[in-house]
């Protein structure tokens, strides 16, 4: 399999001409059961990013991602790999034929991917799909926790004790003990990156359990940067606005999917492999060594968050 590392013919035949064109609203309405499959969303996530060439940032280096299947963790996974990582993928076991269809995409830039299936608000498991990722490739240099769960709700009053519990034990737990089983595998020069959110920079009116959690994560990020830096290792946040994902269809009534991102300044939300150099950005050593504790957004034009 080629490593596409450097641009080859083949590469430079398909290279866009111009600025990439990317799909805005209205979409198609539709809906899907949680947690949603991206090989039925319509239009299809763009996560190949044929504008990115990779420059061996990465060049065997060992990276662990939750949400890995689709969507932001698929992209990223795909750059990882064009910058020369390894990458273990974790995901829902409902997920399972995203997952196939990630891994056949960091295959084909010829670096290895690890398909591991499970529920990281378990902490459990969480510690065993570091162990495995450690085992197949012998180290871990970066950990992206990615993996969320959302639900909107009307209000206060229709968000359960059982959906708190969830959305917290899946975004901000699992961050917690993602973190926690990897550190003794991390070494200075690793990085951690953590995927918030707008919302938890200017809440979200149906998502206040949601909204909370990706609040934490930006405190959390800040705070074990913190914690780290004598141990060399990096700790940064990527908080988008809306993006193009499974996730969408899942928790939006079909209407509201038809105008999903439609408020940005860009009038449409991002597509994943316009999110995903900025995990390439903080997991490089040759990027963003001095950088960590910060929380980068990415909002298509929107600058009142901050």
């Amino acid at each position: 399999m080629a490593n596409r590392s450097t641009p080859s013919a083949t590469d430079e035949k398909t290279k866009p001409e111009g600025p990439q064109k990317q799909p805005k609203p209205p979409f198609p309405e539709q809906h899907q059961e949680p947690p949603g499959l991206e090989s039925k969303l319509q239009p299809r996530p763009h996560y190949q990013a044929p504008l990115y060439r990779g420059s061996e940032k990465l060049k065997d280096k060992a990276a662990l991602i939750t949400g890995g299947d689709s969507g932001i963790g698929r992209a990223v996974a795909v750059l990882f790999a064009r910058e020369g990582a390894d990458v273990a993928l974790v995901y829902l076991p409902e997920e399972q034929s995203d997952a196939e269809e990630t891994r056949q995409a960091v295959e084909s830039e010829g670096r290895k991917a690890l398909l591991l299936s499970g529920d990281v608000s378990q902490p459990a498991f969480c510690q065993d799909a570091v162990a495995r990722a450690v085992k197949a490739y012998g180290k871990l240099d970066i950990l992206v926790n990615n993996a969320a769960f959302q639900k909107h709700q009307e209000g206060l009053e229709n968000i359960t004790f059982e959906q708190w519990d969830r959305t917290f034990k899946t975004n901000i737990y699992g961050y917690f003990a993602m973190a926690k089983a990897a550190l003794p595998y991390l070494q200075p020069g690793s990085a951690v990156i953590n995927t918030g959110s707008i919302t938890g920079l200017e809440g979200s009116e149906k998502l206040l359990d949601y909204s909370a959690t990706k609040g934490a994560i930006h405190a959390f990020t800040k705070a074990l940067a913190r914690n780290l830096i004598s141990k060399g290792i990096r700790v940064n946040c990527v908080a988008p606005g809306p993006v193009w994902t499974p996730l969408n269809p899942s928790d939006r009534a079909p209407e509201e999917v038809a105008k999903f991102g439609q408020k940005t300044p860009l009038g449409r939300p991002a597509q994943p492999e316009e999110v995903a150099p900025a995990y390439v950005f903080f997991a490089a050593e040759a990027d963003s060594s001095y950088i960590t504790g910060e929380v980068l957004t990415l909002l298509g034009g929107e600058t009142s968050a901050a």
